[in-house]
C-alpha cells in the first residue's frame, strides 16, 4: 500500500535575462507499482467517514479490514500531507481548510473510536492510524498496518520533530542525476556541490536567475560561508488553456531527461507553473584537489553547528548527487536580508536600466569587517548580470580578494554569475597588481598608486563595482575618501550592524570637508596657474545608501573550521593552483610533481616587497617561496648571469603567481612552478616575493614522497639562512577577544 502526497502549485515563473537559480525545498517520495495511481484521487470527510465506519464493523464481527479500506486511510494521509506542502502564498487558506477538515474528522472519530470491547487488535491498530490521519498526517503512510512503503519514500521531519517541507525529487541511477520538481516559491537551503540545469520554467540562486534553455550552472555551498539557496521564480499568468499546455509541456520534460519511467508523484505534482531542474554531481579538478587535503575532506559537509543542531533533512536523491538539504526550521534560512539590504539592490539594478543616465554607475561598497561586504557584492554582480552582458570589477581588498590569489589589486571582467565562495572562481584579471601583503598599512602610497594604474584602464562601457577593506578606522577611513574622490564614484553602499556605526557615512556633504591620505576637501577658488593632478577630480555628488546587517553573527568574526581570515586566503591559494591539475584525470598530482619551467637568473630581476632583506639572503627567502610573476616596462640586464636584485618595489603588472621551487646556482637557473599559461610567462621579467605564504598543507601533506618531505624539517634551526617556522593556528584567543565576545554575548 503507497501513499503519495500531492500540493497544489502558485503562479507560473517570469522571464528574466541572466542564469541563477533558487529552488526551495522539493519533496521527496518513492515510487511503486503503477495500480497506486488509483490512491492519488482527492477524498474528503466523506471517504473518511465510509473509512471509519467500514473499520468499526469489521471490528464488531471480528474480520480484518477490507483492502479497500487501507487505501482509503492512504489517500486521506495523502491529502492531509498535501496541505503542508503548499507554497507559503497558499499557506494561510490552506490551514483554514485544514482546521476545519480536522474538526469534522474529528467528531466523525469521536462516534466510531468508542466501538464495542470485542475490537480486534488490527482493529485497534486501524483505529489509531486513522486518528494520526486526522492529526494533520503528522503519521506517514508507512506507519499503516499492513501497508506498503514505496522505495525512496520517508518522512523529511528532522530529529527534532519539527515540520519541513518535502522535496519531490527522482534519482536516475542510470545517468546518476537527481530531477526535481519544484512549486513558485519553493527554497531549497544546502551544503555541497552539484550542477544545476534548469529544464522548465526558472529559478534563482544568489541573485541570479537562470531559465531553462540556459548552459549548466556549477554551484558551490561549503561550510566556509553561508549556505546557497536555490528558489523557483514564478512564471507569468496562464489561462486554462496555456496552463494545461503547460502541464503537459512540463511532464514531456520529466520523461525525455529520466531513464526510466517517471514515478506517478512526479507527474502527478506536476503544473504549469512548476519548476524542473536537473542537479548532477559535481567533480572538477577544483573539488578533487581540495577534498584530496587531509584537513579539507569535509569542506563540502554540514558545519558543526549544523551537525549540532540536526539540521540536515534526508533525503537520498539528493545526497545521491552531493547535496545535502538543510532543515529551514531551525534558522538555517541561508541569506537573510534586510529590507535595507533588498532596496539597496533594487535601485542599483534599476540605475543600470535607467537609459537618462549620463554615463555607467561606479559603486563603491565599504563596511567594517564582518559586515557582509563580500556577500552583497556577489548578491550585486548576479543580479546586474541578469540585465547585461559583463560587470567590471575593482578589487581593493587585498587581503579578502574575489576573483585572485591574495595581496593582488585587480581589474577584473565578470562574465559569469558567482554562485560559490572565492575560492571556486579563480579567474584571469584583465589588470592585475602584486602588492604581497594582506594590508596597506605598511605602504598606504604604494597601494593607492597601484589602484590609480589599474583605474587608468577604466573602460567606461560598463557597471563598475568597488571592493574595500574592513579596515575602516583611522587611516583606512582617509583611505576611503580617497577612492571615492580619485574614482568619481557614483553610488556608495556603506554595510552597517548593531545599535552603533563602525564608521562615519560617506555622503556628498561630509566628503565637502574631509580629508584623505591624498586627497584633500575641493578648494572654492583654485589659486591660477595651478594645474590640478591627474586624479584630482572636480566636485562630484554621489548617491548614499545604507544597508543595516541581520543576519546571525553580523560583526563577529567566523569561530569555526575553515571560516577564519587566514584559512581563506589559503582555500583561496589552493583554488588557484588547483587549475595545474588535469581536468579529466582522477589522480591529483602534488606541486612538486609537476615539471617546472627554467629560467635564466639573469632574465628577471627579483625583489621583495614586505621588508628590507640582505642582497646576499635574498635567494635563500626566495626558495620555495610564492612569488608574483611581473613586468617591468623597461628591459633586465644581467651580469655575468648573476641574479638581477631591485632595490625599490616597483609598481608594475602582475600575471600571476608561481612558487620558486630551487635555485640552481651553478646552472644559473630559477625553477618555477605555476598555473599561468606560457603565452602570458613570456612577458614576466619581475619576481616579487611578498608576505603571502604558501598554506601550509602544500608543504606537509605531499603525496608520493619516500623519506623526508622537501623544505620541510622536524629538526629546526634558527642558524640556518631563510629557513622559518610553519605556523600553525590552534584556535586559541587572546583574552581580550574571549572577554570582547562574552560581554557582547551577555548584551544579547
Amino acid at each position: 500500500m503507497k501513499a503519495k502526497s500531492r500540493s497544489k502549485h502558485g503562479q507560473k515563473n517570469g522571464q528574466k535575462n541572466g542564469s541563477n537559480k533558487r529552488i526551495k525545498n522539493p519533496k521527496w517520495h518513492q515510487h511503486g507499482p503503477s495500480h497506486s495511481k488509483s490512491l492519488l484521487t482527492a477524498v474528503g470527510q466523506n471517504l473518511l467517514v465510509s473509512s471509519a465506519r467500514n473499520e468499526h464493523g469489521a471490528g464488531d464481527s471480528g474480520k480484518r479490514p477490507t483492502m479497500n479500506t487501507k487505501r482509503q486511510f492512504a489517500t486521506s494521509s495523502s491529502s492531509s500531507r498535501t496541505m503542508n506542502t503548499q507554497s507559503p502564498a497558499a499557506a494561510e487558506p490552506a490551514r483554514k481548510t485544514q482546521a476545519m477538515t480536522s474538526h469534522a474528522n474529528g467528531q466523525t472519530a469521536k462516534s466510531w473510536s468508542s466501538g464495542s470491547d470485542s475490537d480486534t487488535e488490527d482493529s485497534q491498530g486501524w483505529r489509531s492510524y486513522a486518528q494520526s490521519v486526522l492529526q494533520n498526517g503528522s503519521t506517514t503512510a508507512a506507519a499503516a498496518p499492513g501497508a506498503e512503503v514505496e522505495e525512496g519514500q520517508q518522512n523529511q521531519c528532522p530529529a527534532g520533530g519539527e515540520d519541513t517541507q518535502l522535496f519531490l525529487t527522482q534519482f536516475d541511477h542510470v545517468k546518476n542525476r537527481t530531477l526535481m520538481v519544484m512549486q513558485p516559491g519553493q527554497t531549497l537551503c544546502f551544503r555541497g556541490r552539484c550542477l544545476l540545469t534548469c529544464l522548465y520554467g526558472r529559478v534563482e540562486v544568489l541573485g541570479f536567475t537562470i531559465e531553462e534553455g540556459q548552459q549548466p550552472y556549477p554551484l558551490y555551498s561549503p561550510a566556509s560561508h553561508c549556505p546557497l539557496s536555490i528558489t523557483a521564480l514564478a512564471h507569468s499568468p496562464l489561462n486554462a488553456k496555456h496552463r494545461r499546455e503547460g502541464r503537459q509541456e512540463a511532464k514531456l520534460i520529466v520523461r525525455k531527461h529520466l531513464s526510466t519511467v517517471p514515478k506517478n508523484h512526479l507527474l502527478n505534482e506536476m503544473e504549469a507553473d512548476s519548476c524542473v531542474i536537473l542537479l548532477e554531481p559535481l567533480e572538477n579538478s577544483l573539488t578533487r584537489f581540495l577534498t584530496s587535503q587531509s584537513t579539507l575532506k569535509e569542506l563540502f559537509a554540514l558545519s558543526s553547528r549544523e551537525l549540532r543542531e540536526d539540521a540536515a533533512v534526508a533525503n537520498s536523491a539528493l545526497s545521491a548527487v552531493g547535496v545535502t538539504a538543510l532543515s529551514t526550521s531551525g534558522g538555517h534560512q541561508g541569506l537573510v536580508s534586510s529590507r535595507s539590504y533588498r532596496d539597496a539592490l533594487h535601485r542599483l539594478v534599476r540605475v543600470w536600466g535607467d537609459d537618462e543616465g549620463d554615463r555607467c554607475p561606479v559603486i563603491l561598497v565599504y563596511g567594517a569587517k564582518n559586515s557582509g561586504k563580500s556577500t552583497f557584492v556577489r548578491h550585486l554582480i548576479n543580479s546586474l548580470l541578469n540585465h547585461t552582458a559583463s560587470v567590471e570589477y575593482l578589487e581593493c581588498d587585498v587581503g579578502q580578494t574575489e576573483f585572485t590569489p591574495p595581496g593582488c589589486l585587480s581589474q577584473t571582467v565578470v562574465t559569469e554569475p558567482l554562485l560559490g565562495p572565492p575560492f571556486t572562481h579563480q579567474l584571469q584579471p584583465r589588470h592585475m597588481v602584486y602588492y604581497g601583503q594582506a594590508d596597506c598599512q605598511a605602504d598606504l602610497d604604494r597601494y593607492l598608486e597601484s589602484l590609480k594604474s589599474l583605474w587608468r584602464h577604466h573602460s567606461g562601457d560598463m557597471p563598475v563595482i568597488i571592493n574595500t577593506m574592513g579596515w575602516v578606522k583611522g587611516l583606512g577611513f582617509q583611505l576611503l575618501v580617497d577612492l571615492v574622490r580619485l574614482f568619481s564614484v557614483t553610488h556608495v553602499v556603506q554595510l552597517s550592524f548593531g545599535s552603533t556605526s563602525q564608521c562615519p557615512a560617506l555622503t556628498p556633504e561630509y566628503l565637502r570637508t574631509a580629508h584623505g591620505w591624498q586627497t584633500h576637501p575641493p578648494a572654492p577658488h583654485p589659486p591660477a596657474g595651478l594645474g590640478q593632478e591627474e586624479f584630482q577630480e572636480t566636485p562630484h555628488s554621489h548617491a548614499f545608501l545604507s544597508v543595516h546587517s541581520e543576519f546571525e553573527g553580523a560583526g563577529s568574526s567566523g569561530e569555526m573550521r575553515h571560516q577564519r581570515s587566514n584559512e581563506l586566503r589559503d582555500l583561496a591559494l589552493m583554488g588557484y593552483f588547483s587549475q595545474m591539475q588535469a581536468p579529466d584525470s582522477n589522480v591529483i598530482r602534488p606541486l612538486h610533481c609537476f615539471t617546472p619551467y627554467q629560467v635564466p637568473l639573469s632574465a628577471v630581476a627579483v625583489g621583495v616587497t614586505h621588508c628590507e632583506v640582505a642582497p646576499t639572503h635574498i635567494l635563500y627567502a626566495a626558495n620555495a617561496s610564492l612569488v608574483g610573476l611581473c613586468c617591468l616596462d623597461e628591459k633586465v640586464a644581467g651580469g655575468r648571469g648573476g641574479p638581477v636584485l631591485l632595490s625599490q618595489t616597483p609598481i608594475c603588472s602582475c600575471v600571476g603567481l608561481g612558487v620558486l621551487r630551487g635555485v640552481d646556482m651553478i646552472r644559473g637557473l630559477y625553477f618555477l612552478v605555476t598555473p599561468v599559461p606560457p603565452a602570458l610567462l613570456s612577458r614576466v621579467n619581475c619576481l616579487l616575493l611578498g608576505e603571502i605564504s604558501l598554506p601550509k598543507a602544500l608543504m606537509t601533506t605531499q603525496g608520493g614522497v619516500d623519506g623526508d618531505l622537501p623544505y620541510v624539517t622536524t629538526d629546526y634551526s634558527f642558524e640556518l639562512t631563510g629557513a622559518g617556522k610553519v605556523h600553525v593556528f590552534k584556535g586559541l584567543y587572546r583574552p581580550s577577544f574571549v572577554k570582547q565576545s562574552n560581554s557582547t554575548a551577555n548584551k544579547m
